[in-house]
């Protein structure tokens, strides 16, 4: 190798949102190579079955099939037993059979039978169809395609790839992509690279001689979200990173009420969970060549925990950033990241009769990568109230206390690292690492004592 070829070699790989418009990125590791990165490849994947390990790849495509490539008893074969998408490509022009040997490593964004990218090692060339080489394969590493390279940088998510499914009524999504102004709900303009969720719930009843009190959660989610990703494999011998990282982060804003009566239903008397949307998006993180499908999936929800009696309405404007994910030394092993530097701002809080209730507007997340969850976690910024004796409070100064009454706003953030982190070419971990817990309160209003203040009037 020469001087520049080794200066070339140690250069930090760029770490990039895959280009646009350019097919379907791959890059392959031939064997025999080092630890020198992947190079980039104009082999595809164009089908998949992870289930049997069987892969089809197809060189540059051609006017003509290859001789002697037609549809042969093989061909018959693999069209029946190839799983999800093997018949995707029939009838489209036909491709040359790849140059593919036992050892190659492939890389490749999503394709039919691997909705969430592929990455495998050739364990076997079982021939050639018309679509191209089928190969036998087995799970790989990034090790192999990464080598001794090192990498690290921020990709935002495009919010408009992100795939939204409403799970209850009364669900309106918004987003604004980069360079796309676009606007919410009632006018509401959103910064430019964000997703917006608004949703209206009724939640669950309290009886009363009288009849029934209702109660309602009202609000949105709001994110910018992206991928941190690094990884440095200088000096390995073994294709075990230095070290490595890979997490979700992002900015996040919510604002939600809470009024009416609420009272927690489950026949176990765990709090109500009513999951109201679920987001879902597989970006391709580019690193130098190398294609890394980060898969992200997210549910919000909205859960309240309540004894029925108090009657409140809260809100509150909370803002800040957030990430979950996880980092890699070969000292430590793997640790888990978790922050939300999160903050809210009291828009309304007030509470009548004595008793409690805690409303949360999160979301469940995991992350992974090629189709295997690695991380999961759940950021729940939550509203709380709880009132004492008779009090009731509002906090515009008016109301009446004997006792006390106080709201509160707070997040909690928790979750897991996964064993399929080993994608990375990490040691395994046995089990599951649960993320530190997180938790952190404010007050929004309160008052105590005995005291009346009149209404005040605008």
């Amino acid at each position: 190798m020469t001087a520049a070829e080794d200066a070339d070699a140690q250069a930090p790989l760029a770490v990039a949102p895959a280009p646009a418009g350019a097919g379907t990125p791959s890059a392959v590791a031939k064997p025999g190579t080092g630890h020198r990165p992947a190079a980039k490849s104009p082999l595809k994947i164009v089908a998949f079955d992870a289930a049997r390990g069987r892969a089809v790849i197809a060189g540059p495509a051609a006017g003509t099939p290859p001789k002697g490539t037609g549809k042969d008893n093989h061909g018959e074969r693999q069209g029946k037993h190839g799983g999800r998408g093997a018949d995707h490509e029939q009838g489209s022009t036909p491709h040359r059979p790849a140059a593919v040997a036992v050892g190659d490593v492939l890389a490749s964004a999503p394709v039919p039978g691997a909705p969430r990218g592929a990455l495998a090692k050739v364990t076997e060339v079982v021939g050639t169809t018309a679509r191209g080489t089928e190969v036998k394969t087995a799970p790989a590493t990034l090790g192999a395609l990464l080598g001794g390279a090192t990498a690290k940088g921020q990709v935002p998510v495009d919010p408009a790839t992100m795939r939204v499914e409403p799970l209850t009524p009364n669900v309106k999504v918004s987003w604004a992509k980069n360079g796309t102004v676009h606007f919410g709900p009632a006018g509401a303009q959103l910064p430019l690279g964000s997703l917006r969720v608004d949703v209206r719930a009724a939640l669950p009843t309290v009886k009363t001689p009288a009849g029934t009190v209702d109660a309602s959660a009202t609000g949105f989610v709001q994110l910018s979200p992206e991928v941190d990703f690094s990884y440095d494999g200088q000096g390995t011998t073994t294709g075990t990173p230095g070290t490595a990282s890979v997490s979700l982060a992002g900015d996040w804003a919510s604002q939600w009420e809470l009024k009416g009566r609420a009272a927690a239903s489950t026949p176990d008397g765990q709090p109500v969970r009513v999951p109201f949307a679920k987001l879902h998006a597989d970006p391709v993180v580019q690193v130098g060549v190398v294609p890394v499908v980060v898969n992200l999936d997210l549910t919000c929800y909205l859960q309240v925990d309540a004894d029925g009696t108090v009657s409140v309405d809260v809100k509150q404007d909370v803002r800040g950033q957030f990430r979950v994910g996880g980092s890699y030394s070969r000292a430590k092993g793997w640790t888990p990241l978790a922050r939300a530097d999160l903050h809210g701002t009291p828009l309304t809080a007030t509470a009548t009769a004595a008793g409690r209730v805690k409303a949360a507007l999160g979301a469940e997340a995991s992350v992974g990568l090629y189709g295997s969850v690695g991380v999961t976690g759940t950021l729940a910024p939550y509203l709380r109230a709880e009132v004492s004796g008779t009090a009731t409070g509002a906090s515009n100064g008016t109301g009446s206390a004997v006792g006390k009454w106080a709201a509160y706003g707070g997040v909690d953030l928790s979750g897991a690292l996964r064993a399929h982190l080993d994608v990375f070419g990490t040691p395994v971990f046995e089990r599951s690492v649960p993320l530190g817990p997180l938790h952190h309160e404010w007050q929004l209003a309160g008052g105590e004592g005995a005291v009346r203040t009149p209404a005040q009037r605008p």
